[in-house]
């Protein structure tokens, strides 16, 4: 039988410039895999569209050393979280919400939970940043190459792409596949990955503009402005969005269209009335950059993977922009991919370990486009305080706002209800449980034997930070020397890292025996790394001879919490461990 060679291989072939693509390429490169990226566009993206980066995303780029650059190009957090409510921009202000992470209780809780601080990174500039550091490191990028098919075997896959500049096909042969190509994935199509959900369940237009708009939000810092506004349906709620994209004079205005009649023409007149319409100000020059029409969904991937394809970011999730979580669970779901192909592609690990991708990342998956939508109908009680979302004349509505400024019973009970109601939007604005409470159960985490202690506190609001396997290593400020830095800077980089205290010798004779690739830190006084704060002693129960083996991602993945017996119980104990994630077990 003849075989037909490809015109090109790698040993990664990512679909897909956006958040999901760009950081599996940088995991990859960074981490010495072969890979390559093909877009159908001629650029990256050229709109702010995604902008919310939470602070777990922050702890993958600080890994990925790409963090101070971010940092540098964000608007920073304390600009973030006057969240506003008001009949437009130069109007009438009816509530506020201190956002992400800026009241002053989360902002604490936000302090002791990471070493990294959320910002507003808008897509088109945090991919050049994703993409470039990957080039530089070794990843191939071909632009204006659109993914047509792809046919696997037990080694491979092929690839079809047709360049869009020469118009002629030609194949790509990978060992594996990423589709992380968004919201209408063709790979995710072809791959045939069940999906849960509904798509087209209301429709949005974003409007990019330029204005100073200095005088109606400087005083109010913030990334979102809700504008109660007559024949507002964003996701079926009587308002319309004004989004900051850079303080400001660069701006996003999202606005809602009945999706079973169709978008409107997106003319730079029509623009330009909407913006005037929640700006509220007639006079102040604009200039009308972008307008697009989008369509809220709410699905998500019952699967990640096919044989050798896996389908990562939007492809597999997809849902309102609400929480900010679409760009951030994107470069999660790549970051867990990427250790776990390395791993593979150097043989060190079984390609069973990849079946923890969909093990560990579906149900993150299912459970931000619950929220996402969930947090829409949560913004509905706003209006219903001002009987502002049935049928009715703008007279009448702002005659119902305007009410609620009356000397009388209804109208204090009125301003009772809108001030609940915003205050319930703590569940959209910070959220900080579900950024930070991911637990993972899969064949790739060692259970340790104790029961599953759940939560305290409200998980979606809460971060509860614990050591136990399938966690996300609990922050603590250690030292060396001279040097402050956080536990999560002592594991990731590729590599597992053991953590242990005083006691832990046999551990660390452990790591060294049965895999001098684990990485060792010990922390205790008159060790490699000390605790001054007494942070670690408390978020972990092996401060003192137990064991951490934590992932490549930051995960917890085996604990022991007492000193081992000996060094040849500690040396079994690991190996078992690492053979068990690894997928040889």
């Amino acid at each position: 039988m003849h075989t037909v060679e490809p015109d090109v291989e790698t040993d990664v072939l990512i679909v897909g410039s956006g958040p999901a693509g760009a950081s599996a390429a940088l995991a990859l490169s960074t981490n010495g895999v072969p890979n390559m990226v093909v877009t159908r566009y001629s650029g990256l993206a050229d709109t702010p569209r995604a902008h919310i980066t939470n602070q777990r995303t922050m702890e993958v780029l600080r890994d990925l050393g790409v963090e101070d650059e971010v940092v540098a190009k964000a608007t920073p957090q304390h600009l973030m979280g006057d969240t506003t409510f008001c009949t437009s921009l130069a109007g009438e202000e009816l509530g506020r919400i201190r956002s992400w992470g800026n009241d002053p209780l989360v902002k604490a809780a936000h302090e002791l939970a990471s070493p990294t601080r959320m910002c507003d990174m808008p897509q088109h500039l945090m991919e050049p940043v994703l993409i470039d550091a990957a080039v530089a490191r070794g990843t191939h990028l071909r632009f204006s190459t659109v993914y047509k098919s792809f046919v696997q075997d037990d080694s491979g896959v092929t690839v079809t792409v047709e360049d869009r500049l020469r118009g002629d096909e030609y194949t790509i042969r990978a060992r594996y596949l990423i589709g992380a190509d968004g919201g209408r994935s063709k790979v995710a199509e072809h791959a045939g990955l069940p999906m849960g959900g509904q798509i087209g369940v209301a429709g949005s237009i974003n409007i990019v503009f330029d204005a100073d708009l200095t005088r109606y939000t400087a005083h109010r810092p913030s990334t979102l402005y809700w504008v109660l506004a007559p024949g507002a349906t964003v996701g079926g709620i009587g308002a319309g969005l004004v989004r900051c994209v850079r303080p400001w004079n660069e701006w996003l205005i999202v606005w809602g269209y009945d999706v079973t009649a169709g978008a409107p023409d997106l003319t730079t007149e029509y623009a330009e009335s909407i913006v005037r319409k929640l700006v509220g100000d007639d006079e102040i020059p604009v200039t009308i950059k972008s307008s697009a029409a989008w369509t809220v969904n709410e699905m998500y991937a019952e699967t990640y993977a096919s044989g050798r394809v896996f389908c990562a970011g939007d492809a597999t999730h997809r849902h309102p922009p609400s929480n900010g979580l679409g760009s951030n669970t994107s470069v999660q779901d790549s970051y867990n991919l990427a250790w776990k192909l390395k791993h593979v592609l150097d043989g060190t690990a079984s390609p069973k370990l990849l079946d923890t991708y969909t093990a560990e990342r579906a149900p993150i998956g299912r459970q931000i486009v619950t929220r996402a939508n969930r947090s829409i109908a949560e913004t509905a009680p706003v209006f219903e305080a001002l009987d502002g979302l049935s049928p009715q004349t703008p007279e009448q509505l702002w005659a119902n706002i305007a009410a609620r400024k009356d000397a009388t019973e209804a109208a204090r009970e009125q301003r009772a209800a809108l001030r609940e109601a915003i205050a319930h939007k703590v569940y959209e604005f910070n959220a900080h449980g579900v950024d930070l409470n991911q637990r993972y159960d899969s064949a790739a985490i060692v259970p340790d034997g104790t029961p599953d202690p759940g939560f305290d506190r409200d998980p979606e609001l809460y971060h509860q930070p614990t050591s136990r396997p399938g966690a996300r290593l609990p922050h603590a400020w250690i030292t060396s020397g001279t040097r402050r830095l956080s536990t999560l800077d002592t594991v990731g980089r590729g590599r597992f890292t053991l953590l242990t205290g005083i006691g832990g010798e046999s551990w660390v004779r452990a790591a060294e025996t049965c895999d001098p690739r684990v990485a060792t830190v010990v922390i205790g006084p008159g060790r490699e790394y000390e605790d001054p704060y007494g942070d670690w002693a408390r978020l972990s129960e092996v401060a003192d001879g137990g064991a951490l083996l934590v992932r490549p991602d930051g995960f917890v993945g085996f604990r022991h919490a007492a000193a081992a017996a000996s060094d040849q119980a500690a040396e079994e104990l690991l190996t078992d461990a690492l053979r068990r994630i690894l997928g040889h077990a």
